[in-house]
């Protein structure tokens, strides 16, 4: 038996048994010597004693100490004593005064170093490499070739961060071995093994790749110095002056997720539009980049479906509600084949980034691939501001139209175009899915001049170096097969034929003009610049990106 005060005494379940004091037994018979049954006296069995009296009760208790589920008035008096305590905290916790008490020991220490420095006396300095922390994903097997990318863009002076591989590296062979020291440091990524990975197309190393940005977070420690984390491939070129000019656009300070979806439309369909491409580049400001150390390795664990790493980050960082802020001077670069088309119409933005560069033709034509990236990143170099920005100019006498990439080329097309048309991107190139309709790519686009008379005359960069505070660079004549045909097929000459060099002359642009309006004055002296540099061929010049 329970007691409980003010209640009924609790009855014993029916399914005990009852006492054999209550079954009826029938009585045995034997027959008698006369053949008469006479009833036979049966000694009754041991049976157990009934309980006459109730136990004497237990000493009644206080209502907060019994039972609930024994008692109806006990729980109704729990639960309002649980809604009391529960306001006192609440309104304890709302009405303490700013000063708490110390974070908890549990709390991840990067976490209270990084309040640290946000509450620093150099927050609010101008950003500078030096703030930047740089996640370079890479594998063993291709490390030995693509390096040699890296090394194109990387400064060991003025760069911190590491090339994460899944196995150590062999060392360079040769001379090679004595320039390791302009090279990033390496390191091997943590075993993911234990996480589950069930894409049937992808790879597992996409869980390694994606906790780079953990693992680069841990490997800072407090962070001292550090205000964003950037995550590159090993096949990408970078551009860190136009990085730093970019991030610092954004407050560091908060949770800021940064970079640019992929060229392809199936790409993005496939992914996320709202998803930055990691081989293009992702910056996270380090309080996101903390954030998410924090919560990657519990998240990746939700999501084994995924292909990638991309994919898995952008997944963690919706989950922490920051949305993607876009810039197009990252590119994915999911193309193959010939991409002057998208060299050659650059958006009005600062250049960061090309990716996949060993699936596409080198840039220059007569030189092999990293003969064309080395004099590539060198015009970058020089003039990274106005570096592939386009202006276009036009000789009314002749009918032309001169559309000029600073650093890349220029085409001198044989009648005019506005503005509007060059801007769009010729497709010379196919989708990374080999695909080559004008709908799998996410940006406005072009078909190629098919008619051999309108098609532009080609010149490329040849060399480019600086005159005191002037950049200037050669550009040649590029020798096609399609002149000769030109000058038998074409009712009219080609364009400019006895020229085979222009050089071009540009000043440094303001650090600052990707953030405001074209202003008159900034107008004026642009058209200057063009002017002077094209004036034996252009009557007139304007502007389309500066």
């Amino acid at each position: 038996m329970v007691w409980c005060h003010n209640c009924k005494e609790r009855q014993p379940p029916v399914s005990h048994r009852p006492s054999l004091k209550h079954r009826h037994v029938p009585p045995a018979t034997t027959p008698n010597v006369r053949g008469h049954r006479r009833r036979r006296r049966v000694p009754p069995s041991p049976m157990p004693k009934p309980h006459h009296a109730a136990p004497s009760p237990p000493p009644l208790l206080p209502l907060a100490l019994l039972p609930p589920r024994h008692c109806p008035l006990a729980a109704a008096v729990l639960a309002l004593l649980s809604v009391l305590l529960a306001t006192a905290l609440w309104l304890l916790l709302v009405l303490s005064p700013s000063q708490g008490a110390p974070p908890a020991a549990s709390e991840h220490s990067a976490l209270s170093d990084a309040g640290a420095a946000l509450a620093g006396p150099g927050a609010a300095s101008p950003l500078a490499l030096g703030h930047i922390v740089f996640g370079i994903a890479g594998s063993a097997h291709l490390w030995p070739r693509r390096r040699e990318y890296v090394r194109l863009w990387w400064d060991p002076a003025t760069m911190r961060g590491h090339v994460w591989l899944d196995a150590g590296a062999p060392a360079a062979p040769g001379p090679s071995a004595a320039w390791e020291g302009s090279l990033p440091p390496i390191r091997v990524s943590e075993d993911t093994s234990r996480f589950r990975y069930t894409n049937p197309t992808g790879h597992p190393s996409g869980l390694r790749i994606a906790r780079i940005a953990a693992e680069a977070v841990r490997l800072v420690g407090g962070g001292a110095g550090v205000r964003w984390v950037v995550l590159v491939d090993d096949d990408t070129v970078l551009c860190a002056d136009n990085l730093v000019a970019v991030l610092s656009k954004y407050d560091w300070r908060e949770m800021v997720y940064v970079g640019a979806s992929s060229e392809s439309h199936s790409a993005n369909t496939y992914f996320s539009h709202s998803m930055a491409f990691g081989g293009g580049g992702v910056a996270l400001s380090f309080p996101l980049a903390v954030a998410l150390a924090q919560t990657l390795d519990v998240c990746i664990e939700r999501y084994p479906k995924l292909y990638g790493s991309d994919d898995r980050l952008h997944a963690c960082i919706t989950e922490l509600g920051v949305p993607l802020s876009r810039e197009y001077g990252f590119h994915q670069w999911d193309i193959r084949g010939n991409a002057h088309g998208l060299l050659a119409s650059h958006p009005i933005a600062p250049f960061i980034s090309i990716h996949h560069v060993e699936l596409v033709d080198p840039i220059y034509p007569g030189l092999n691939s990293l003969e064309s990236l080395d004099l590539f990143t060198k015009a970058m170099k020089m003039e990274p501001m106005s570096f592939l920005q386009r202006s276009i100019c036009y000789d009314q006498s002749q009918k032309l139209t001169f559309a000029v990439s600073l650093g890349y080329a220029i085409e001198v097309y044989p009648n005019v175009l506005l503005p509007r048309d060059l801007e769009r991107s010729q497709r010379t190139y196919i989708a990374y899915n080999r695909m080559s309709q004008r709908n799998e790519f996410d940006f406005d686009t072009r078909d190629v001049q098919k008619s051999l008379c309108k098609k532009p005359i080609l010149f490329f960069l040849k060399e480019v170096w600086k005159d005191g505070n002037m950049t200037r660079g050669s550009y040649i004549r590029s020798s096609g097969r399609d002149d000769l045909k030109r000058k038998v097929f074409c009712f009219r000459s080609p364009p400019i034929p006895d020229i085979d060099e222009i050089q071009v002359s540009s000043s440094p642009l303001s650090k600052h003009w990707h953030l405001r309006l074209l202003t008159e004055e900034f107008a004026e002296k642009t058209y200057w610049r063009i002017f002077f540099a094209l004036e034996p061929l252009c009557g007139w010049c304007m502007i389309l990106a500066a």
